[in-house]
C-alpha cells in the first residue's frame, strides 16, 4: 500500500505559547522538564575514577566524562539531535560513543581520548573497517573489540585487535548481535535468530582466535535467551545467562569451558536480571514485580539472598563497583530521579546530582488490577492532587515497545497531563514485560487488537469506578503506543473522544518495507511471517483498515527521519484521514524516533495536551 500521489499538506498543529494562566502553574510544569538529570555512569575496570555518562544538562541529552579522582566533568559531544550511546574503554585512556546522522541510529562507534581532543579534530572511526549501520551490540577488551551491525542485509558481527582494521567473524540475514567477550578475550557470546525468531534469541560462544564455534545454547520455539556477561575474573568462562523455561525470566551461570549449568532458582515474585559484583562471586540482582522493583545480592557459593535497602520505586539501571558498593539509578512517580550509592555497610548516599535545580515532585502512582475474562489486567493510575470529586478528563497513556512496561517512575510529561486535570492511565497490556512469557507473548498473531481487549477493560472499569468521564477519554502513546492510539481509534470508536499517536506504525504494509531489518524481523516473528505470507493478518492489525471509522479529532507527532516507525506510511494514513474530513493535525519535526532536545520534548509535550483540551472543550 503505497501512495504515489502529490502528497497532502497536512493541518499544522498548534503551539500555544503556554497552558495555564497562573504563572506559577505554568513555572512548576516547565521546570519539571528543564531540570537536569544523569544517567548511572559507567565506569572503565582498569581506571575506575573514569566515567561516562549522559545528561540533558545542556538542554540536550549529550555525553559527559566524569574523572572521580579530581571530580571533573566535561561535556563530551554536541549535537543539534543529542547522543546518548556511550561507554568507556577498560584502560580508561578513551570514550565510545555512537555517531547517528540526525537521529536516525543510523552511523558508526567512534573513539575519542577520555582527556579530550582539539575542537578542530574529529573523533576518530572506533571499529577501522567496519561498515556503518544500526548498533547490533559492543563489547571492549584490553585488546580485542566486537561490534555488531544490522543493516538491510541482517547482522554482521566484527572482532578487531589492537585497533587494527576489523574482520568478519559472523555474518547472517537473521537479526543477531553481540552479546558478551570473556574477561581473557577469548570466548564472544553472540546472540542469534537464525531459527528464525528474534524475540526468542539462541546463543552462540564463538573462539576470538579463530572465529569457530565453541558452544550452542537454544531452549527451543517460544523460549529466549539473553547473555548478560561473562565473569569478570581472569580464565573464568561463567557466562551468566537469562532464560525463561518456567514461563518468567529467570538466571543460570553457564560454563562455557565445562559445558554446565547451573539455573539459580530464586525465592521472588515476578521477574529478575543480574549483574556480576566485581569478584564474580556474587551476583547484582534486579528484581521486578507489579510495576516496581528491588535489588538483592546473591552469593553463588552459598545461594544465600539478601535485599539490598533502596527505596520503593523503579531502579532504572545497577553495577558494583571494586569495593563492592552498589551504585544505582532510582525514582518513583512522585520523586525526581537520582543516582545513589549503597556502600558495604549499609549506608548511603547520592552519588551524583545534575547541576541547577531539582524537578518538582508530582503525584504518585496507585494500582488497579482489573479482572476480565482473558486475565488480570495492571494498571496504574495517577489523579492531580487538587481533582475534584466525580469523573474526570482522562487520558489512557500506551506505553511502547511492545514488550516493554509502565513502571512507577517519575515522568514531567505524566505530570503534566495532571496539572492540566487529566487523571492519567497506564495499561500494562499482553504484550508487556515483567508479567511472566505467556503474557508478553499472548499477542503474537494477532498484534494490536489483543492489547486494545485489555485496554477496553481497563477503560471500562475506569468508567465504572468513577474515575473517568467516559465522554471525555483520550488515548494516547507513541511508537508502538502510537500504533495502539490509532488502531483503538479505529477499532473503538465508541470510548475515546480524541486520540495523540506520537511516532506511529499507521499503514503496517508500508511501515514493513520502510523500517529497519531488525524490526522487519521483529514483524516476522510477532505476525507469523510477512506481509507477504501472511498479509490478512497484518491487513487486520494495520490501523490504515479501520481508518474510515475514525469519528474523532486526531493528532499524530512524526520525525523526518524515523527508522521504526517511517514518515511516508504516516502520510498515507494522513492522506485518507484528509481524504474523508476527518479533523486532524500533524506535527513533523526534524528527527527521528523521538527527540533528545529537551526544548523539542516540550514543544511535543504541549502540543499534545492543547490538542486535548481542545478536543474535549476544555478551553
Amino acid at each position: 500500500m503505497t501512495n504515489d500521489s502529490q502528497p497532502t499538506t497536512h493541518p499544522a498543529a498548534a503551539v500555544p505559547d503556554r497552558l495555564f494562566d497562573d504563572a506559577t502553574a505554568e513555572a512548576r510544569w516547565r521546570a519539571r522538564f528543564h531540570a537536569a538529570r544523569v544517567t548511572l555512569p559507567d565506569w572503565a575496570w582498569q581506571a575506575p575514577d573514569r566515567t561516562v555518562y549522559a545528561s540533558n544538562a545542556s538542554g540536550v541529552w549529550e555525553i559527559y566524562a566524569w574523572d572521580r579522582s579530581t571530580d571533573t566533568h566535561r561535556q563530551v559531544t554536541d549535537r543539534p539531535n543529542g547522543t546518548l550511546n556511550a561507554t568507556v574503554a577498560p584502560d580508561g585512556d578513551h570514550i565510545w560513543w555512537f555517531n547517528d546522522t540526525d537521529g536516525d541510529e543510523f552511523g558508526t562507534w567512534v573513539r575519542e581520548p577520555f582527556a579530550g581532543r582539539p575542537a578542530d579534530e574529529p573523533p576518530a572511526p572506533a571499529v577501522p573497517g567496519a561498515k556503518a549501520g544500526y548498533p547490533a551490540g559492543l563489547d571492549i577488551g584490553d585488546t580485542v573489540v566486537a561490534a555488531g551491525v544490522a543493516d538491510d542485509d541482517g547482522t554482521t558481527i566484527y572482532l578487531s585487535r589492537d585497533s587494527a582494521e576489523a574482520e568478519v567473524v559472523y555474518r547472517s540475514e537473521h537479526d543477531g548481535g553481540v552479546a558478551a567477550l570473556s574477561f581473557d578475550e577469548t570466548l564472544l557470546a553472540i546472540s542469534h535468530s537464525e531459527h528464525g525468531d528474534n524475540r526468542h534469541p539462541a546463543l552462540r560462544v564463538l573462539s576470538v582466535a579463530d572465529g569457530s564455534v565453541v558452544a550452542e545454547k537454544w531452549d527451543g520455539e517460544g523460549k529466549g535467551l539473553d547473555a548478560v556477561a561473562f565473569s569478570p575474573v581472569e580464565g573464568d568462562q561463567r557466562l551468566l545467562v537469562v532464560h525463561e523455561r518456567r514461563g518468567r525470566e529467570e538466571l543460570l551461570i553457564w560454563d562455557v569451558a565445562e559445558d554446565t549449568e547451573t539455573e539459580l532458582t530464586l525465592d521472588l515474585p515476578g521477574e529478575v536480571s543480574a549483574g556480576w559484583y566485581t569478584n564474580g562471586a556474587a551476583l547484582l540482582v534486579v528484581h521486578t514485580h507489579e510495576a516496581r522493583n528491588t535489588l538483592h545480592r546473591y552469593d553463588i557459593a552459598s545461594g544465600q539472598l539478601s535485599t539490598l535497602d533502596t527505596p520503593p520505586g523503579v531502579i532504572g539501571s545497577a553495577h558494583t563497583r571494586p569495593d563492592h558498593t552498589v551504585e544505582y539509578s532510582w525514582s518513583n512517580a512522585a520523586s525526581p530521579s537520582a543516582v545513589r550509592a549503597l556502600h558495604p555497610d549499609g549506608s548511603g548516599r547520592v552519588l551524583l546530582e545534575a547541576p541547577g535545580d531539582k524537578a518538582p515532585e508530582s503525584a504518585p502512582l496507585v494500582d488497579a488490577f482489573v479482572e476480565y475474562e482473558n486475565g488480570r489486567v495492571h494498571a496504574l493510575v495517577a489523579r492531580p492532587a487538587d481533582a475534584p470529586d466525580g469523573p474526570l478528563p482522562t487520558v489512557f497513556s500506551l506505553h511502547g515497545g511492545p514488550h516493554a512496561a509502565d513502571e512507577d517512575r517519575f515522568s514531567a510529561y505524566r505530570a503534566l497531563w495532571l496539572d492540566a486535570g487529566f487523571a492519567v492511565v497506564h495499561v500494562n497490556y499482553r504484550g508487556s514485560t515483567g508479567y511472566g512469557s505467556a503474557w508478553r507473548d499472548a499477542i503474537e498473531g494477532r498484534p494490536g487488537l489483543t492489547e486494545l481487549e485489555d485496554v477496553a477493560a481497563v477503560h471500562a472499569w475506569a468508567v465504572s469506578s468513577g474515575l473517568a468521564d467516559p465522554a471525555r477519554c483520550v488515548v494516547n502513546g507513541a511508537s508502538w503506543g502510537g500504533y495502539l492510539s490509532l488502531l483503538a481509534l479505529g477499532t473503538q470508536p465508541d470510548l475515546w473522544a480524541a486520540g495523540v499517536a506520537g511516532v506511529p506504525v499507521a499503514d503496517y504494509f508500508a511501515a514493513y518495507e520502510d523500517e529497519m531489518e531488525p524490526l522487519r524481523a521483529f514483524d516476522r516473528a510477532l505476525f507469523g511471517g510477512s506481509p507477504a505470507e501472511v498479509p490478512d493478518r497484518y491487513t487486520a492489525c494495520s490501523p490504515l483498515t479501520y481508518v474510515d471509522q475514525v469519528k474523532v479529532p486526531v493528532l499524530v507527532l512524526a520525525g523526518e527521519n524515523d527508522p521504526r516507525c517511517p514518515i511516508r506510511q504516516i502520510d498515507n494514513y494522513l492522506d485518507r484521514l484528509a481524504a474523508q474530513g476527518t479533523s486532524y493535525e500533524m506535527y513533523r519535526y526534524d528527527a527521528g524516533h523521538g527527540s533528545l532536545v529537551v526544548a523539542e520534548t516540550i514543544k511535543q509535550s504541549v502540543i499534545e495536551v492543547y490538542f486535548a483540551q481542545r478536543a474535549l472543550g476544555l478551553r
